[in-house]
């Protein structure tokens, strides 16, 4: 018998967590409602805490980091694919200049090794700094945005998509993140060309990727910055409809076809078929937007050699062929392969180590 609370000196309105509820003297039953008893809180259910690992901020700090990574371990890549896909319209220009044309067309290991002996291994890094500078803007954006768009789509971002609104959300990050952070894109461009030109006797253009800036912008102001900006956000729109779309789809289609667990080995192959449709939607429109971008440009910021994308891409068709938009493929889609890899699989595991969510 339990003893009313004056007789037994104790609070009858304490309760274990296994205990039901007891009556008091007067017959009423005693609750254990936190207004009236702050003490039994501990057992009943609280708010869930606001996990900051899942956040907007953490979510672009990790995607620019593990973008970082993947640059940094891929970039030698880049730039033998940069020179490839330069090296026809090169030799064009010479023929043109000199009646001959002496420049030897080389295949993706040859550039690598040319490069090297001729400029230095160091060389093969040169303009990783503003492509470093263009992921702070270029992955934060299209990662986040991208999830964003998702979570808009299904109840908890978790879910599958339609392959069709996968491919929307892939089309409108990369454009929109493309976009803010072409101003990058263009001096990285203009900087990796630096090495070819001072080896074909022609006068340097750019010193660094600071004096690349400025020149740019006192020939064709502010505006100059997004010169060549259209093929580049066409480039990313494809690019990234290929990469976070096939990514994210061939994800959870192993996940649930074969009910496999969310791990490491999901990740690469996911990021593996990303890579590789990535590169296949992406290298036309990566052929025309580094010639656009390369080009040189009169006193007002307009280009010489092509008024447009579609001028670009039209030129290049008449004078090289239609095999000429997927000059550089190899190496680009050897780039994209180890550049998804590196990225997703980093990406993955230190949103994992921060105890956030599986993307």
């Amino acid at each position: 018998m339990v003893k009313p609370a004056d007789e037994a000196g104790v609070d009858v309105t304490k309760t274990s967590p296994n205990s039901t509820p007891t009556t008091n003297a007067s017959g009423d039953s005693n609750s254990s409602s936190p207004a009236k008893n702050p003490s039994s809180g501990r057992h009943q259910l609280r708010p869930v805490k606001y996990d900051y690992a899942d956040s907007f901020a953490c979510t672009y700090i990790v995607s620019v980091v593990a973008a970082s990574i993947a640059e940094l371990v891929t970039y030698p890549l880049d730039l033998t694919k940069t020179r490839l896909q330069i090296q026809g319209e090169g030799a064009a220009l010479v023929s043109a200049a000199t009646s001959t044309s002496n420049m030897q067309y080389r295949g993706m290991m040859a550039t690598a090794f040319g490069i090297a002996r001729e400029e230095g291994a160091l060389k093969l890094w040169q303009g990783v700094t503003p492509a470093l500078y263009r992921h702070i803007v270029y992955s934060g954006v299209r990662i986040c945005s991208y999830d964003l768009m998702r979570k808009e789509f299904t109840h908890n971002g978790k879910e599958a998509l339609p392959v069709w609104k996968s491919a929307l959300c892939g089309v409108t990050a990369g454009a929109v993140s493309q976009w803010l952070a072409s101003p990058a894109d263009l001096v990285k461009v203009q900087v990796q060309m630096e090495g070819r030109r001072r080896l074909m006797g022609e006068p340097a253009r750019v010193h660094s990727a600071g004096h690349a800036f400025k020149e740019i912008v006192q020939r064709g102001g502010i505006k100059g910055l997004w010169k060549g900006s259209i093929p580049n956000v066409q480039r990313a729109a494809l690019v990234n409809l290929g990469d976070l779309t096939t990514y994210d789809t061939i994800k959870h289609l192993i996940m649930h076809r074969l009910n496999m667990p969310d791990c490491h080995t999901v990740h690469v192959l996911a990021s593996i078929c990303a890579g590789f449709v990535a590169a296949i939607m992406g290298t036309p429109a990566d052929v025309v937007k580094t010639r656009i971008m390369n080009q040189p440009t009169d006193e007002l910021g307009r280009g010489l050699l092509y008024r447009g994308s579609v001028d670009c891409l039209r030129q290049t068709v008449a004078k090289e062929g239609f095999v000429a938009l997927y000059k550089g493929f190899l190496p680009c889609w050897i780039r994209m392969a180890p550049w998804s890899l590196t990225f997703w699989l980093s990406f993955e595991q230190i949103r994992k180590t921060i105890g956030a969510s599986s993307y």
